[in-house]
């Protein structure tokens, strides 16, 4: 993953996922649940079981707070939710540095 620190532009794998971790930055609060189903074919369709996944996003810019995040949500819906709201490329290097730090997050981090 590449971000650079001017723009706060990330160009990331989109199969980056985090373990389970808790993110706190100033007044930014993100929470990302996924809830996983299972989609099952008819008794006699020739399809195939597949796990799906169903991801809701709520961003708030208030007061700070602790924010869990459950293992295996997906980076970029962190990025996307963080930019929706405006945060600055500071804050995005600095949450996704602590989150390498932690070790929640899988990933080379490289800062341009």
């Amino acid at each position: 993953m590449i971000i650079n620190a001017r723009t706060g532009s990330v160009v990331m794998n989109q199969a980056v996922t985090l373990d389970a971790c808790a993110v706190a930055h100033g007044n930014l609060t993100v929470v990302i649940n996924t809830d996983t189903s299972v989609s099952q074919p008819n008794a006699f369709a020739k399809g195939k079981t597949e796990k799906t996944d169903k991801t809701t996003i709520d961003v708030k810019a208030d007061k700070g707070g602790l924010v869990e995040l459950p293992k295996g949500v997906s980076l970029s819906d962190v990025v996307k939710a963080l930019n929706s709201m405006g945060a600055t490329p500071q804050d995005l290097l600095a949450i996704l540095q602590a989150m390498k730090a932690s070790g929640a997050l899988h990933a080379e981090l490289e800062v341009i």
